[in-house]
């Protein structure tokens, strides 16, 4: 190797730990001092409002649609049973 290519290379190791210790240190301190604001509770709180009211109604058609399923099955099963007697 060259005298360039190795101060080269000695540069980009150089810059490539520079760079990870700066972005270790920011995230540091963005975690220690990033705490929820009135905002960002307020914001959660309806979020979870809005997942419970979700829930509830994914939950009630889910239900209607097993009532649903249950009708056609006892139908399908009605027909059968009466093409069962024709067919004696």
């Amino acid at each position: 190797m060259t005298t360039t290519t190795k101060r080269l290379i000695a540069a980009l190791l150089a810059g490539a730990f520079a760079t990870a210790a700066t972005m270790s240190v920011a995230q540091a301190q963005t975690e220690s001092t990033a705490e929820p604001t009135h905002a960002d509770k307020k914001a959660a709180k309806k979020q979870a409002a809005a997942d419970k009211d979700a829930n509830l109604a994914q939950a009630k058609a889910d239900k209607k649609k097993t009532e649903s399923q249950s009708k056609a099955n006892e139908a399908a099963a009605d027909a059968n049973l009466k093409n069962a007697k024709k067919a004696d």
